[in-house]
């Protein structure tokens, strides 16, 4: 029993023992706390809008070029030549009274193309001008019977009574008729004379006219 009591007192002095020499050790490493790092507030990034895909445009649209026609020829023609020998046959003609008033149409064109009519009349009243038969009525005076009978200027003394009607207004004894007839590019000349009184043709001529352009 001894033995076993010796036993227990060298076990508690060992355990004694060796408790002091864990209090004498070093001492256990600090504890480093950790601290919470404060949030920063998280900006929100601005929304960068979505550009719109602009559609493919189309082109200019291109308009055809407009065709411009063809300024047509203008044809010359030497009226004169061919108005002084048939103006002259007229003035001789039976029935012509001297000292009668004469009406002068416009000279109209009956040709298949397109020709200045006007320089013809000119070129007619330039080789009646100086005639020693006839008064010409003046274009003055003709334009203004057209108007006393509501007819326009450029309305032609085609019907023998409207030019019956426009003689008789302006006191004419006669009407000449002219007008260029055939192919354009040699047109002829033809000429009538009425007398008013009764409407009877009383002398007609005809003659080439040249082109000179």
């Amino acid at each position: 029993m001894i033995k076993g009591i010796y036993r227990y007192l060298v076990i508690l002095a060992a355990a004694i023992i060796l408790s002091g020499c864990i209090n004498r050790g070093e001492a256990p490493a600090p504890v480093e706390e950790v601290k919470p790092v404060p949030q920063q507030p998280v900006e929100p990034q601005p929304t960068v809008p979505t550009v719109p895909t602009v559609p493919t445009q189309p082109g200019p649209i291109e308009q055809p070029q407009p065709t411009i026609p063809a300024t047509p020829k203008v044809r010359s023609y030497d009226w004169g030549s061919a108005m002084q020998p048939m103006v002259g046959k007229m003035l001789q003609a039976e029935g012509v009274t001297a000292g009668g008033v004469l009406l002068v149409d416009s000279v109209n064109n009956h040709t298949n193309g397109s020709l200045q009519t006007s320089k013809a009349t000119e070129a007619l009243r330039g080789a009646l001008e100086n005639n020693a038969k006839f008064t010409l009525v003046s274009a003055q005076q003709l334009s203004l019977a057209k108007q006393q009978l509501g007819l326009s200027p450029q309305d032609s003394l085609g019907s023998r009574s409207k030019a019956i009607g426009i003689a008789r207004n302006v006191g004419a004894q006669y009407v000449l008729y002219s007008n260029a007839s055939g192919n354009v590019n040699t047109p002829t000349l033809k000429m009538q004379l009425m007398l008013v009184q009764t409407g009877e043709i009383i002398w007609s001529g005809s003659g080439a006219v040249q082109q000179t352009q």
